[in-house]
């Protein structure tokens, strides 16, 4: 698990970005609810961490693409592939994602 921040430090509406094993990760705060997606946006290479945030749903900054929070589904276009979600854990105050890293067997 990747340690993201205190709970605190992540108020609803919010949104942190942090480097993950393969990728760079955005973690949002949706009134209380906690997502953590693949920040890149899939239909071109933009922060999603930076977009807009509403209810359980965020809008890339740069074309105004959608995404899901919870299935990584795109909601409008010009996104047609979804983006990875990953399972959010909160333990003692402090978030943490899941992110399954894959290891190279010799």
């Amino acid at each position: 698990m990747i340690r993201v921040c205190a709970l605190m430090d992540l108020p609803p509406g919010e949104a942190v970005r942090i480097v993950g094993p393969h990728a760079p990760l955005a973690v949002f705060n949706a009134d209380g609810a906690l997502y953590a997606i693949d920040d890149t946006c899939t239909h071109q290479e933009a922060s999603l961490s930076e977009g807009w945030l509403e209810g359980c749903f965020v809008e890339c900054p740069l074309h105004a693409a959608s995404f899901d929070l919870r299935t990584g589904e795109p909601t409008s276009l010009p996104a047609k592939r979804p983006v990875k979600t990953h399972p959010v854990v909160v333990k003692d105050g402090v978030v943490y994602v899941d992110v399954e890293v894959n290891k190279d067997v010799a």
